[in-house]
């Protein structure tokens, strides 16, 4: 038998079937891919489609937004809102608060003022008004005065405040005895006190106490007027005091019925200051009444 090298042709019948492997890659590529999925992580540079990472990605998102230093620009977006509404409404509060805590202390600020300035022009000191002549040339009319209701001691030569509603006289008995007074304040200077004696030359117009001459420069005149109230010397019952004007002519004082001795608990105060006019604001100079530099020991 001859042999035949040449090679018989395929039978095309026959030969379909090899050519089929060729067709189906998608199948292969997909088990294929399907194994590799199955057997490597899915990393986020594996994600092929957005359906199928979606839910592999949302819990390393999840993961990373509770590792990460974001945490607190949650709490302070959540915050934000809420503080400033709450910080108006504080601050809306507050205001109106603070007006009524305002007035409330205002209010008492003010009463306490009004308090303290009672207590002192009742206990402290007050304020008197000049009418007349009667202290001329020391104070004048409408000279407004501070005086003091401190202390009880008053020295001779004080400019007083005194409440004239009686006047207290001897009577034919020589008791004392309350009179019509001129029924105001007066303001007068004090000569002689308690136990003193005080006698006056109406004639040179010299007044002495306890025997001494008072030199008096703050005298507009000579005292040489005699209203008939006392007769001379006279000696202060306890509890009363003298007083005569500056102005001896025309000054109803001690030596007028109308005013007599004045007692002690009858000083509203010791003159200090004159309030005004402003151009004579200052010290009353009360340093008078003392005795001459010759009639002393």
């Amino acid at each position: 038998m001859e042999t035949n090298d040449t090679p018989i042709p395929a039978d095309p019948q026959q030969a379909a079937p090899v050519a089929e492997p060729e067709t189906p890659p998608e199948p292969a590529a997909q088990q294929d891919t399907t194994a590799e999925n199955e057997s490597a992580p899915v990393t986020p540079e594996q994600t092929v489609t957005p359906a199928e990472t979606a839910p592999q990605e949302s819990p390393a998102v999840s993961a990373e937004a509770a590792s990460a230093p974001q945490q607190d620009v949650p709490a302070e977006q959540k915050t934000a809102p809420v503080i400033p509404k709450a910080a108006d409404a504080d601050e809306t509060g507050y205001t109106f608060r603070s007006f009524l805590c305002d007035a409330a202390d205002l209010a008492e600020s003010v009463v306490t003022a009004i308090f303290a300035v009672m207590l002192i022009f009742t206990y402290l000191v007050c304020t008197a008004d000049v009418e007349g002549d009667s202290m001329v040339p020391t104070l004048e009319n409408a000279d407004r005065l501070l005086v003091s209701r401190i202390g009880r001691h008053y020295d001779t030569g004080d400019i007083l405040i005194l409440d004239s509603e009686s006047a207290y006289l001897f009577d034919p008995d020589g008791r004392l005895t309350a009179c019509p007074g001129v029924g105001k304040d007066i303001v007068k200077r004090l000569i002689a006190q308690s136990g003193q004696e005080v006698n006056i030359d109406f004639d040179e117009g010299i007044v002495y106490v306890d025997g001494k001459a008072l030199d008096e420069p703050y005298t507009n005149t000579l005292t040489k007027r005699d209203n008939r109230a006392f007769t001379y010397p006279l000696t202060v019952p306890e509890g009363y005091i003298f007083v005569l004007g500056d102005n001896r002519h025309i000054s109803k004082d001690s030596r007028h019925p109308e005013v007599g001795l004045i007692p002690e608990d009858k000083i509203v105060g010791r003159v200090l200051l004159r309030l005004s006019p402003l151009s004579k604001f200052g010290r009353i100079d009360s340093s008078g009444g003392q005795q001459t530099e010759s009639q002393r020991d």
